[in-house]
């Protein structure tokens, strides 16, 4: 990746205001998946001026622009992550919700290789794994 979130808004022509800009830097300075709740206690503590609902505003429009992925993880709460970071998969903890990124060669040739013998190209894909620690 080799621009900003603000400079990606900015070079599709969003309109940029300063609470707007906030949220950005917030969310490039993250490196979790926060939640639009998540995003607005750390925006807010930079600019108390923002609102929840303006975060919510945010982050949809920064979704339908490409800029951000929404994601899913089974637990009501809808996440967020830059649209442009590299490839990688979750495994999602079910029961704290940490999510852990990670990226798999073995995991990765064999996606290409079912979809291959299948008669497809593979193009893109998304692998979410769920689990509990081990304990040992």
């Amino acid at each position: 990746m080799s621009d900003t979130i603000l400079a990606r808004c900015e070079a599709k022509g969003l309109r940029m205001t300063g609470q707007r800009r906030t949220i950005a830097g917030v969310l490039q300075q993250s490196s979790d998946h926060p939640d639009v709740e998540e995003l607005y206690n750390r925006a807010s503590a930079k600019d108390a001026g923002i609102s929840l609902a303006t975060v919510y505003r945010t982050v949809k429009l920064f979704e339908e622009a490409g800029i951000l992925d929404k994601l899913e993880f089974g637990d009501g709460r809808a996440r967020y992550e830059d649209a442009e970071r590299d490839h990688h998969d979750h495994l999602i903890d079910i029961n704290s919700g940490e999510v852990i990124e990670f990226v798999d060669p073995e995991i990765e040739a064999l996606q290409e290789k079912i979809a291959e013998k299948l008669g497809y190209k593979l193009k893109g894909h998304k692998l979410e794994l769920y689990g509990v620690p081990i304990r040992k």
